[in-house]
């Protein structure tokens, strides 16, 4: 993540370029037609409030727009351009309008229209899971629909262009699946045929309790590579600067493609550990190091360039974590009675922490959304009705309180 300037974003509303904008010229540094370059981060939090209202909250001038409304979401994945909404009637996409391209040795900045790009759809009910990778207008986003099985793959540049285009879409044995994209292919989950339900008493929640045992290599298109890797309960996944993470049971999948060719590679947890296996991941977008808990025993950090894992321990019971990845090794995390904390990466020492925040959030079973950029950790309330920033190096320091009108229920930081 590049640093912020002074920690702003220009508004994603209105359709005017700022001062010193040039149009988007489509030169392979993440420009697409109608959007403006311009020369700094394009920092806001877009929020979907329980009624489905999408919300951009400008973080340089803090105004406030509003981009539309959705079904009413169940939960919310974000490749930091793209708020994908699970609903009811499958996935609504929607365009924040905002991103930067990390060109590895430097950064460009856009600025588009926002916009509700669409619906995707499964043949059954239920949250589908989403998984995404670092470009919003390259690659692949994949969706996988638990009840049904439907395994789809996104053109994400056709995203970038307002459309919503299937790269494939094909049938598995419902199960608690993924779809992960990784440059030109994408890895499908199976499970075992042997953890399959019954079809006497098949039904949408046995479908969410099988889980997966493998991974299977597709090209971009739906063709087969003849590659499966072992994956028991495969769970969590997402793409760091050295590849895309899948979470199984005695460690992970790095996925890789190296001059054109699919690498998989096993990363086991340290021998003798009996800590329980990471289902979710979180980092600074981008970052090799990424953090998830371990049960109640404490946070797993894998270092996806070492190919290595870690275990810290945890100074009080956690509900989410985050690995900044910085020079600092700073690890936020949200514990269980509010606060937000600041905990060294190298040995688990508590640094910093604030105070409860966001305790009658987490006590209403509500899942608050905790963030970090290079400089900033953003931190939303929804029964608090409130978004904090917060300065994670200056002793977790409130920099600003953004109250809301209505419960932002899902929170994302966009325009990274």
């Amino acid at each position: 993540m590049p640093a912020a300037g002074p920690h702003g974003a220009a508004s994603a509303g209105g359709g005017s370029s700022p001062a010193g904008a040039a149009p988007g010229t489509g030169d392979g540094h993440g420009a697409v037609s109608g959007a403006a370059e311009v020369a700094e981060p394009q920092l806001g939090l877009t929020t979907i409030d329980r009624s489905g209202t999408v919300t951009h909250l400008d973080l340089l001038d803090e105004s406030l727009t509003t981009i539309g409304r959705i079904d009413e979401p169940h939960a919310l994945t974000t490749d930091g351009r793209y708020l994908f909404a699970a609903t009811r009637d499958g996935v609504e996409i929607v365009d924040s309008g905002v991103w930067t391209w990390d060109h590895i040795d430097h950064f460009h900045y856009y600025r588009a229209e926002p916009r509700l790009l669409g619906t995707v759809s499964g043949s059954g009910s239920g949250s589908a899971t989403v998984a995404t990778t670092n470009l919003s207008t390259s690659g692949g986003t994949g969706l996988f629909f638990p009840e049904s099985g439907d395994a789809v793959l996104l053109d994400t540049a056709a995203l970038s262009r307002g459309e919503v285009e299937e790269r494939f879409r094909m049938r598995t044995p419902p199960h608690a699946g993924l779809v992960v994209p990784v440059g030109s292919y994408a890895l499908v989950t199976e499970p075992s045929p042997a953890s399959l339900p019954a079809a006497a008493t098949s039904s949408a929640s046995a479908a969410r309790a099988v889980p997966a045992s493998s991974v299977t290599a597709y090209t971009a298109d739906g063709e087969p590579t003849g590659v499966t890797e072992a994956c028991t309960d495969a769970a969590g996944t997402i793409t760091t600067r050295v590849g895309a993470v899948i979470g199984c049971t005695d460690g992970a999948l790095l996925a890789t493609v190296t001059d054109d060719e699919l690498v998989l590679e096993r990363i086991p947890y340290p021998a003798g550990s009996t800590a329980p296996a990471a289902t979710s991941f979180d980092n600074r977008e981008g970052r090799p190091t990424v953090a998830g808990l371990a049960g109640s025993d404490g946070i797993w950090m894998l270092d996806t360039r070492r190919r290595s894992w870690s275990l810290l321990p945890v100074p009080t019971p956690l509900a989410a974590v985050t690995a900044v990845d910085d020079d600092e090794q700073h690890v936020l995390a949200l514990a269980t009675d509010g606060r937000m904390l600041v905990i060294d990466g190298a040995d688990g020492s508590l640094l910093a922490q604030t105070d409860p925040l966001v305790a009658d959030s987490l006590a209403a079973g509500e899942t608050p959304r905790l963030v970090a950029d290079q400089q900033r950790a953003y931190l939303s309330g929804p029964r608090e009705l409130m978004l904090w920033e917060i300065d994670f190096a200056d002793d977790a320091r409130i920099a600003r309180s953004f109250p809301t009108s209505t419960e932002p229920a899902f929170a994302a930081e966009t325009g990274r």
